[in-house]
């Protein structure tokens, strides 16, 4: 019912910089969750950033504070993620997912994901 496509992905060296976009189509929510959740090889998923639809409430994985940021524009039902100060271990497949409430960093509860968008970071 909701679809997501994550694009912006690529190569880059340690300090630079990337910007992620999540587009969602289908039967999307005025209200709800959105965030992003990245995996490394052999990791599990981890959470980075969520945003609420509504009231734009940000939440960031500690490790990535201060250098990543969570945005959304509502009317075009996009978010974004702008990762600065990028370094190697940032590298991971990144995914976009949504719910219509509010769940948090817990991977479990989100109902609907893109299929990931890989970021690497070189040294």
């Amino acid at each position: 019912q909701v679809q997501l496509v994550e694009s912006g992905g690529g190569l880059v060296q340690a300090g630079g910089s990337l910007r992620l976009s999540c587009a969602a189509s289908g039967r999307t929510f005025g209200s709800g969750t959105m965030g992003w959740f990245r995996q490394a090889p052999g990791k599990d998923r981890e959470f980075v950033a969520a945003i609420s639809w509504g009231a734009g409430i940000t939440d960031y994985a500690d490790s990535v504070k201060g250098r990543f940021t969570i945005s959304r524009n509502n009317v075009q039902n996009t978010v974004y993620l702008q990762m600065n100060s990028l370094k190697p271990e940032d590298t991971a497949v990144y995914y976009c997912a949504a719910d219509r409430g509010r769940p948090g960093p817990h991977p479990q509860r989100y109902d609907y994901w893109g299929q990931g968008t890989q970021v690497t970071v070189s040294s």
